[in-house]
C-alpha cells in the first residue's frame, strides 16, 4: 500500500497532479486545496495518498496532509459517498470547516460542495457528528487551533470536556489552545483545567 510520495511534481491538471519520484511518474488525484498547495512545476512536494482498488479501477488518491486524508476515510465511508464526492467536499471546506459544519449540524455547509444535495449532506453530517471533534485537521487551515493536539494527554482532556458537556469542535478547540499555552508536555489535570476556563470562557 503507498501510503506517502515524496517527489518533484512534474504535471498538473484540474483533480491529478503527476508526481517524479525517481523517475517514476505517479498520477494522484487531488482535491483542488490539495493542488493549490503543492506549489509550480519542478517543485519538491510531499504528499499523502490513500489507494482505491475496484473492479474496474484502481486510483491513487492524494493529500496534503494526513489529516485530509482521514476526513476522505471517514467521509467515503459513507454510504453514497465516493470518492469524487468526497474529494469535492474538500475542495469545498477547509477540514476545519468541515469539523465545525459537523459538530454543529450545518448540513447547508456540507451541501455547498460539487455534487451534494441537502439529503446526502444531512446524512453525511448525522454520521459524522459524533467523530467530528475527535479528528484533527489540517494544520494551518483557517482557525488551525481547533486542530486535535498531538500532546499526549490531549484525546483525554477532549473526552473530558466533552463528558461534561462540551460540543467536540469547542472541547478540541480550547484543548488545542491550552497546549500552546502549556506545552506539548502539560499533564492531564492542567490541560482539563485551562481548556475548561477557555471553553467556559
Amino acid at each position: 500500500m503507498i501510503a506517502k510520495l515524496t517527489g518533484l511534481l512534474d504535471d498538473t491538471g484540474p483533480d491529478w497532479a503527476i508526481i517524479d519520484v525517481n523517475g517514476v511518474g505517479y498520477l494522484v488525484h487531488c482535491s483542488a486545496r490539495t493542488l493549490s498547495h503543492l506549489g509550480i512545476r519542478g517543485d519538491r512536494v510531499v504528499i499523502h495518498t490513500e489507494m482505491q482498488v475496484s473492479e474496474t479501477d484502481q486510483r491513487l488518491i492524494g493529500f496534503a496532509s494526513a489529516a485530509e486524508r482521514n476526513w476522505f476515510r471517514m467521509l467515503t465511508a459513507i454510504q453514497g459517498v465516493g470518492s469524487k464526492v468526497a474529494l469535492a467536499i474538500l475542495s469545498a471546506l477547509t477540514t476545519e470547516e468541515l469539523q465545525r459544519a459537523c459538530a454543529g449540524g450545518d448540513s447547508a455547509m456540507v451541501a455547498r460542495a460539487n455534487g451534494v444535495g441537502p439529503k446526502l449532506a444531512s446524512r453525511i453530517v448525522n454520521e459524522l457528528k459524533d467523530k467530528a471533534g475527535g479528528l484533527p485537521v489540517a494544520p494551518g487551515a483557517p482557525g488551525g487551533s481547533a486542530a486535535l493536539p498531538q500532546g499526549s494527554f490531549s484525546a483525554d482532556a477532549v473526552s473530558a470536556l466533552q463528558n461534561l458537556g462540551f460540543k467536540p469542535v469547542v472541547a478540541a478547540n480550547a484543548v488545542g489552545k491550552a497546549v500552546d499555552e502549556l506545552g506539548e508536555n502539560a499533564g492531564l489535570n492542567d490541560l482539563v483545567r485551562v481548556a475548561l476556563k477557555l471553553a467556559a470562557g
